[in-house]
């Protein structure tokens, strides 16, 4: 039998839209004209709606989390670490430092229709382990999650190794041993104390990294 006329063809290619088929080639050897580009990405399994985005979650090697953000973001990857403000002693010193909010945790926005770009280069990223997964498929966050964990950021105040009235021991110093009784910081960051010398109350300066909990 000779074929049908090519518009025929066409329609019959368009009416299967959105699905994986042979139409596709019979539409470009039969038709003179090529199809539109919507209608080959449809043919081609391709969605017919816009980019999917959704938030995703990674798995980061241990203490790698700031650099596996950092070289997603250098990739282009919308990504996002949530992190705290919290108070530690590094070098004999309390310094604010930020930390993640789930350790070896961050979350990356990617487009999961067929047009997104390939996810792959994710995995073989520096700081990255893997994509999470359940049952074999990577695990989508709610978008109503992240936005709580920022707005979790925003509201947190920093954790402090001590507040006022906490009792503490002193670690170093001429007044190793003793007790006193943890006031806050001055101008200079330095922890201020009120320790008792001679049953007299004397307010003094030290550093919070010489001080533990008594």
């Amino acid at each position: 039998m000779t074929p049908g006329p090519a518009p025929i063809v066409a329609q019959a290619a368009l009416a299967r839209a959105c699905t994986v088929s042979t139409i596709h080639i019979a539409l470009t050897t039969l038709s003179p004209n090529p199809a539109p580009s919507s209608a080959v990405a449809s043919l081609r399994g391709e969605p017919c709606a816009g980019p999917v985005w959704g938030w995703y979650a990674v798995h980061t090697h241990p203490r790698k989390e700031q650099v596996a953000l950092e070289n997603l973001q250098r990739q282009g990857f919308d990504s996002y670490l949530p992190v705290l403000q919290v108070q530690k002693v590094r070098r004999g010193k309390a310094q604010m430092l930020q930390e993640p909010m789930f350790a070896r945790y961050l979350f990356v926005r990617l487009d999961s229709s067929a047009q997104g770009r390939s996810w792959s280069p994710i995995r073989s990223t520096l700081g990255v382990r893997t994509l999470v997964q359940f049952g074999g498929k990577p695990a989508k966050v709610a978008p109503e999650l992240i936005d709580w964990l920022r707005q979790r950021e925003r509201d947190f105040d920093p954790q402090h190794l001590f507040v006022p009235g906490d009792a503490v021991s002193i670690t170093s110093g001429p007044f190793k041993g003793l007790e006193a009784l943890y006031q806050g910081v001055d101008g200079e960051h330095r922890a201020l104390i009120l320790l008792e010398i001679l049953s007299k109350p004397v307010r003094m300066a030290v550093d919070a990294g010489s001080l533990v909990r008594a």
